[in-house]
Formats: C-alpha cells, sequence, structure tokens
C-alpha cells in the first residue's frame, strides 16, 4: 500500500505536458465565449491595421479625394488652352515664372484661366494643376 501511495505523489508532483493539459483540458461556456470574442478582437486589429478594411466614412472621404483629384485632371488642360488663347501670353508666362511657388495659383486664377466656361469663379486647385502644366519642373 505505502508504494501506491508513494507513485501517485510521484506522478501528481511531476509537471504535466502541453499535450496531457489539452487532453485533460475541459472547455467551459465562459473560456469558448471568451476565446471567440479574443478572436473577434484579434480579426479587427488585423484587419483595420494591415489588411486595408476601412469604415464607410473613411471609404467616402477616399471616394470624393479621388473623385476631386479625377475632375481637377480634367480641367487643367482647359486652363492651359484658356492660356494659349490669351494675347498677352508670352508676357504672362514670364510674370508666373518670376512668382513665388506658393503664388503661383493665385496669379492664374487672376488672370481668369482657370474659370471655367459657365463657372463663375475660379477652382483653386485647378489653378494649382494648372500652373504646374503650365511651368512644369
Amino acid at each position: 500500500m505505502d508504494q501506491d501511495k508513494g507513485d501517485k505523489g510521484v506522478e501528481q508532483s511531476r509537471k504535466l505536458s502541453v499535450g496531457e493539459r489539452w487532453r485533460n483540458a475541459q472547455p467551459t461556456k465562459a473560456m469558448a465565449f471568451w476565446s471567440c470574442l479574443a478572436s473577434i478582437v484579434l480579426t479587427m486589429i488585423v484587419g483595420f491595421g494591415w489588411g486595408g478594411w476601412v469604415t464607410g466614412g473613411t471609404a467616402q472621404k477616399m471616394a470624393e479625394t479621388l473623385a476631386n483629384d479625377t475632375v481637377v485632371q480634367r480641367l487643367a488642360p482647359i486652363c492651359v488652352v484658356q492660356f494659349n488663347r490669351d494675347p498677352a501670353k508670352e508676357q504672362k508666362l514670364t510674370e508666373l515664372k518670376g512668382t513665388d511657388s506658393w503664388q503661383r495659383d493665385g496669379y492664374v486664377e487672376k488672370q481668369g484661366w482657370a474659370t471655367m466656361p459657365g463657372a463663375e469663379k475660379a477652382d483653386r486647385n485647378v489653378a494649382e494643376a494648372c500652373a504646374k502644366l503650365l511651368l512644369p519642373g
């Protein structure tokens, strides 16, 4: 009998391996719930952090920015055409070159080149893109 008690004490005192603990595990509802919740949170962190997921509001802002940039790209060449129709274009191009880079869009606006047909006033973004087309580099 004493031999049996000694064997049980040795068995209880040795550490169980991971495989043995896994086989002996008795999952509870609480453990299952917290595991699912942790999986959901981890998936969201990975998705939004590195997976390229965005919220609906962010997607809307990105779409608006893309649309505005596309419109500016399409209107800037019209601004260049209007510049080319200006009888004093050579003199004004020289003045534009002498203007600081941060003031060029304002100069193009004042000349009216960035005012699109049917519009009442010039678009600053179109004026900036037009100045870049007129003075590349």
